[in-house]
């Protein structure tokens, strides 16, 4: 199987995404961590409201394999949660970057985006 990492997307080495629409970040785990996980049976994810900063733990995913722990790519406030993830957790593994996206967040410091990786850049980093 290939593994997939759009490019319009910005990646970190804890292996989440994010997607920026306006001023808001959409962040899941990457199809390598989806990969890695195997199949996902629980995830555990913050409340709206809830603030966070950079590298923060804010949720937990657990698979078949294992149980790890979710980091922010970026500070900000969640605006949203995917609450389908409740019932289907294995959306993470059939569409990591659409139904399986997993907060929402109203971003607090754009100048952490800078510290992202590339599509290219994390594959390079996944592939080491």
């Amino acid at each position: 199987m290939t593994l997939a990492y759009p490019s319009q997307l910005k990646y970190v080495k804890s292996h989440e995404y994010v997607r920026v629409e306006g001023d808001v970040a959409v962040i899941g785990i990457t199809a390598f961590a989806a990969d890695q996980l195997g199949d996902v049976t629980f995830v555990e994810l913050p409340k709206v409201g809830d603030k966070f900063k950079l590298e923060q733990k804010f949720g937990v995913i657990e698979s078949v394999k294992s149980v790890s722990d979710l980091f922010m790519p970026l500070s900000g406030e969640i605006t949203a949660i995917n609450e389908r993830l409740e019932g289907e957790p294995e959306l993470v593994n059939v569409d990591c970057y659409g139904e399986g996206w997993m907060i929402k967040v109203k971003i607090s410091d754009t100048a952490e985006l800078d510290a992202t990786l590339t599509a290219d850049q994390y594959k390079e980093f996944v592939v080491e």
